[in-house]
């Protein structure tokens, strides 16, 4: 006998429906998966062969064939075991075909029948909702992911015989609803306050800035002087974010399985940290089914990557792209795939390689060769895509010690979204949200100098030797400290403030 069961896949960030086919027939006993089925989809014939039996049903000592249209895409994971047990046991006539057409059915089988987790359930509910069925079964670990898309009905279960009963009596349950509003309140809670940096008041007040502007920043200072520090806190003072760029994160991490379960909803910023040894792959993301890397999973977020110039070097190229653009497209040969990649870029390095350069306390036992080999690795258009270089001294003693307290992020963050809002309101013609997207033409309108200003930024660039694309950057950020200012006009502190933050571009080739 045959029977068909309604499921969905994911590829890339996105969800397609599968019809799921069993066929149940004489010959004998084998189970045959068809339909480019990865590794774990193969597996599934134990877990749901023993799913079955320990659930108290019974398994056909036949010949069975399962096949997972559309054939031409490659499927993976083990989120389509609860469906092809269901469709096992209609083909088999132990529950009623009919009672299946309706719902769309994912999960992954333990041996015992107890549902587990299944990864992507959030882009799948949501393109569950452009489509006739609207109902879907899935593990009750599952049910707030799946239940923030308001326009299907969610029935989370906890084994394969639960399933059962509910399909032959679905009247005897309610679907899951949620309260995403209230959800999403609940998990915007940072665990991190700047209030808990003591001194290193020049370099919160760059991290303000980079932050008010959506600039990406750069730290340079030893070892020690609290550069993880500061950057792990950089999230508490960005904007919130809004509910659909929370739904926009929460997807990404749907798909890699990164989603905190408890939750079933990202509500803070992304803080990414990935080590210097991640690999390309890794960084962008690819394979052989293409899957976001580190800089889509910190969409919306921090990207922060600590020990700069020990990253290999086309990993550091390969983020010349999304930074310009916000998402990185990876190519196979059947398929081009896009994931977003709007981040904050903030990157930390020692001065040099033992970390003592132009230290007043310490020697430092690099030659100037050696200082100039480390810093090179840099390149010069990756780090001309940086808006803001800080150097980070050690903490004095006399900071570290203080019972003065320092400002907390909620203080810095009231600041911010002065700022920002200030941008919005310029920008709401233009299409972008801060000062870092301005492109040219928009540099020229919103930044104009009048002439004394113009004068210090002529002498800043023929004396500093600076690039054409440090010159919009310090407009860029001159715009920006003039707006946590609250004026309209650049100023000449403004101005040099923000050519203080090109400290690299001074001393890059030393």
């Amino acid at each position: 006998m045959l029977a068909k069961v309604f499921s969905y896949g994911v590829l890339g960030i996105e969800a397609y429906p599968i019809e799921i086919e069993v066929d149940v027939s004489r010959g004998l006993p084998a189970v045959n998966i068809i339909g480019l089925a990865d590794t774990a989809i193969k597996e599934s014939r134990e877990r749901v062969k023993s799913a079955i039996k320990n659930s108290g049903f019974g398994w056909p000592a036949e010949r069975i064939t399962i096949s997972l249209t559309p054939s031409d895409i490659k499927k993976e994971g083990a989120g389509f075991d609860l469906a092809i047990a269901l469709g096992i046991l209609a083909a088999t006539e132990q529950i009623n075909s009919e009672n299946l057409k309706n719902y769309c059915i994912l999960g992954e089988l333990s041996l015992d029948g107890a549902l587990r987790p299944t990864k992507g359930i959030l882009p799948i509910s949501a393109a569950l909702a452009k489509f006739r069925i609207k109902d879907i079964i899935l593990p009750i670990q599952n049910a707030k992911e799946a239940a923030i898309v308001s326009d299907i009905f969610v029935w989370p279960l906890k084994t394969l015989r639960q399933t059962v009963e509910f399909l032959n009596n679905p009247q005897n349950l309610q679907p899951f609803k949620l309260d995403l509003e209230e959800l999403f309140k609940h998990s915007a809670d940072y665990s991190l306050d700047f209030s808990e940096v003591k001194g290193q008041y020049a370099a919160k007040r760059a991290l303000e800035v980079a932050v008010a502007g959506g600039h990406n920043i750069l730290m340079v200072g030893p070892p020690g002087s609290g550069k993880t520090m500061l950057a792990k806190r950089i999230p508490t003072i960005m904007p919130d974010l809004t509910l659909n760029e929370a739904l926009e994160v929460t997807k990404i991490h749907s798909v890699m399985g990164t989603l905190p379960i408890k939750n079933g909803i990202i509500g803070i910023r992304p803080f990414r940290n990935p080590h210097h040894t991640t690999s390309y792959t890794a960084l962008v993301g690819g394979g052989s089914i293409p899957h976001p890397g580190e800089i889509s999973l910190t969409h919306q977020g921090v990207l922060f990557l600590d020990e700069l110039p020990e990253f290999h070097r086309d990993c550091l190229e390969a983020l010349r792209q999304p930074l310009e653009d916000g998402w990185i497209r990876i190519s196979r040969a059947a398929k081009s795939f896009v994931f977003p990649a709007s981040f904050m870029l903030v990157c930390a390095m020692n001065p040099c390689k033992c970390g003592r350069y132009n230290d007043p306390k310490s020697s430092c036992r690099c030659s100037a060769n050696e200082v100039y080999k480390y810093r090179s690795k840099i390149s010069g258009p990756l780090l001309d895509r940086i808006d803001i270089h800080i150097e980070v001294p050690t903490a004095k003693y006399q900071e570290l010690t203080s019972v003065q307290p320092a400002e907390s992020s909620a203080q810095i963050k009231e600041r911010i979204n002065k700022a920002r809002e200030i941008q919005r309101e310029r920008f709401k013609t233009e299409g972008i949200l801060c000062n870092a997207l301005m492109g040219h033409k928009q540099v020229r309108k919103f930044c104009v100098l009048a002439k004394e200003e113009s004068e210090l930024l002529k002498i800043a660039m023929t004396e500093l030797n600076f690039s054409a694309r440090a010159y919009d950057k310090i407009l860029k950020v001159s715009r920006t400290i003039a707006d946590l200012a609250a004026l309209e006009q650049i100023k000449t502190e403004h101005l040099s403030e923000a050519i203080q933050y090109r400290s690299l571009d001074r001393d890059f080739f030393i």
